[in-house]
């Protein structure tokens, strides 16, 4: 029953089966290949709608048309059965085999009891048909050898699984086997000439030939093979050398930088390791009471590379730096800041007469956010620096060209930190900054 169950459950898939792998069939057939087993299927189909159509059969399955031979308006004899009607017990029973000789593949598929079919089959017949509807890919690399090949493996195991003992075996069974005997047996005999190099190959031509001072070639002579490299190097032959050789000859004056010969193993270079730039040790609640007490030592503000810095806090130190009029540098790049953050520097902007540099690069300040910064800088006078670069997402070109607007109109900003992606924009921008950069230089000057 239970396979039944399981069999009966995967009929419905059997449309989805490419028509390349398996047998287009009726799906009574179940895509076998043995005509006995179709033949079957089919007997089994055609008893069951019979059993489902007859309502006024009597006990033997026979109507009372069958019983007086009235079938389809003919009378059929015994004359007429053929040799596979002979268990017939009268003209009613061949006029019924007659009456079922309608193929079932020329059917719809969708009137056939396939719960009979199945409840007819025997446990074996069942075992043959999952094994037919099993859906393998044998050309599918990846899968497991189970689900490429069908298991065709009707012996038991004998034991559990042993690696060392299944590599002994095929070692010893590839030691046993005969090898094939060669074609043609090898004897040792050379064959051919033996290479007899020209008299004078391998040798300088005399007319390239180089004659040196006696000094030179006595040099040359007793040079080692770091010398060598050395000379080669100074000489510009940096094909003979790697390039770590050929820079190391230039770079040093006055002794070998070379400890090995031209044909050595060319070796990777030692870098140097540097130690991780220690955290930024800013007290921020510290800073922050020194800032709303407006403390004369307080006149560099550096939060850089603080990360864990609430957002209240930064804000808090933005309103506090409204009424400060001692710092004069604020630096909070990498704080993760945001658009509220952005907010508390232009309303600090607005009010702030002694900031002179402000930096807020690396943070999460969107376009919105620096709109409100450039925005509050049109009534700012004294800040001269502005560093917005590296924020997290662009800022656009409306905002670029608000910024282009604001330096145009802003003569005291001489440093501004920002990789324009508009060449509009940016020549503005630039003409700006050489503007105010001149005006400043005259000031300087009187």
């Amino acid at each position: 029953m239970r396979n039944q169950v399981h069999t009966r459950a995967r009929l419905g898939a059997w449309e989805r089966i490419p028509p390349n792998r398996f047998c287009r069939v009726n799906r009574v057939q179940f895509l076998f290949h043995n005509d006995a087993f179709s033949c079957l299927s089919r007997g089994l189909a055609e008893s069951g709608r019979e059993a489902a159509g007859r309502g006024g059969e009597g006990r033997d399955g026979i109507t009372e048309k069958e019983k007086h031979g009235e079938v389809g308006g003919e009378t059929p004899s015994h004359s007429s059965c053929s040799s596979s009607h002979r268990r017939c017990p009268s003209d009613a029973a061949a006029a019924r085999t007659q009456r079922v000789k309608v193929c079932p593949c020329a059917q719809d598929p969708r009137d056939i009891d396939e719960d009979a079919i199945l409840r007819g089959l025997s446990a074996e017949e069942l075992d043959q048909l999952e094994y037919e509807l099993q859906e393998m890919d044998p050309e599918n690399a990846i899968l497991p050898a189970g689900l490429r090949q069908r298991d065709q493996t009707k012996k038991s195991p004998t034991g559990p699984f042993d690696r060392d003992a299944l590599m002994e075996h095929l070692e010893k069974q590839a030691l046993e086997h005969v090898d094939r005997e060669d074609l043609v047996p090898f004897t040792g005999e050379k064959k051919g000439k033996p290479f007899i190099p020209k008299p004078g190959s391998g040798q300088i031509p005399i007319e390239e030939q180089i004659t040196l001072e006696p000094e030179l070639e006595e040099a040359l002579k007793n040079a080692t093979d770091a010398e060598m490299c050395d000379i080669a190097a100074i000489l510009g032959m940096y094909k003979l050398m790697s390039n770590k050789q050929y820079y190391d000859a230039l770079g040093l004056v006055g002794k070998i930088a070379n400890t090995e010969g031209l044909n050595s193993v060319v070796k990777p270079d030692t870098y140097k390791t540097y130690p991780d730039e220690p955290p930024n040790p800013t007290n921020v609640e510290e800073t922050l009471r020194k800032i709303e007490k407006n403390d004369s030592g307080m006149t560099d503000v550096n939060l850089n590379n603080i990360k864990d810095i609430p957002i209240q806090t930064l804000k808090e130190i933005f309103d506090a730096m409204k009424s400060n009029t001692k710092v004069k540098s604020l630096s909070i790049a990498a704080t993760r800041s945001n658009d509220p953050v952005a907010t508390a520097i232009a309303r600090m902007l607005e009010s702030n007469k002694t900031l002179e540099s402000l930096n807020i690069e690396s943070n999460f300040i969107t376009s919105e956010g620096m709109m409100a910064i450039v925005k509050a800088m049109v009534q700012n006078t004294t800040l001269k620096e502005l560093k917005i670069d590296n924020q997290r997402q662009k800022l656009g070109d409306s905002v670029e060209m608000e910024i282009a607007a604001m330096l145009e109109n802003n003569s005291s900003i001489v440093k501004f930190g920002y990789h324009f992606t508009q060449q509009g924009p940016r020549a503005r921008a630039a003409m700006a900054i050489t503007r105010n950069n001149d005006i400043f230089r005259q000031k300087r000057r009187r």
